[in-house]
């Protein structure tokens, strides 16, 4: 049998995907986390893991507080959240 009917198929990998770090909007509210928040404050606080690698905000949850939040992604019900509360959403 040829060589290529022998050996395994592999499937495509993009190399050019970007994974994000993803933090819920309640996961910050019940840390407690106050004034301007970034990557490193999340990382401070147990919610990523690295503050090197991309971060997204996501609406799940509720937040009862006015936030400064710099990450690089905000899910549209997070952005509408955050403004709602009287924060803001920043793109880094």
């Amino acid at each position: 049998m040829p060589l290529h009917r022998r050996l395994p198929k592999i499937g495509f990998t993009n190399p050019f995907r970007k994974t994000y770090q993803v933090v819920n909007l309640g996961d910050i509210e019940e840390k407690g986390l106050e004034g301007m928040i970034g990557p490193e404050e999340l990382r401070k606080a147990g919610l990523i893991r690295k503050a090197t690698l991309p971060v997204k905000i996501l609406g799940e949850g509720e937040l009862k507080r006015s936030l400064t939040l710099k990450a690089h992604k905000f899910s549209q019900s997070a952005q509408d959240k955050i403004v709602q509360a009287g924060g803001k959403a920043e793109v880094i």
